[in-house]
């Protein structure tokens, strides 16, 4: 999965503020009204989200993304990984209901 393909897919859906980028990061928080959008977007990269799903994280993608504030219930993950590499990302909703943080990141 080509990183710089990602992070521009991902930037067309819209966002509110770019925090933090680099070659291997990104981290944007979005409003609500781009969550459609941006969830087609990750299941065309990704495919399904590894979480929530109907199955526990593995203890690999649990140690990968730990670094990166794990994963807790309400939010969201989509993974990817080949030999060489981890794509991940990670989607955590704000209180207000209409925020959300959004990680993209490569290891």
């Amino acid at each position: 999965m080509e990183f710089e393909h990602l992070k521009t897919s991902i930037k067309k859906v819209g966002f509110e503020t770019a925090r933090k980028e680099s070659e291997t990061y990104l981290e944007l928080v979005l409003v609500r009204q781009h969550l459609s959008p941006l969830l087609a977007a990750l299941d065309g990269l990704f495919g399904s989200s590894v979480w929530p799903s109907g199955n526990a994280l593995t203890p690999e993608i649990q140690e990968v993304i730990k670094g990166f504030g794990g994963i807790m219930q309400g939010q969201t993950l989509y993974f990817w990984h080949n030999e060489n590499s981890f794509v991940f990302a990670m989607l955590w909703p704000w209180q207000d209901g209409e925020h959300i943080t959004v990680k993209l990141a490569k290891l």
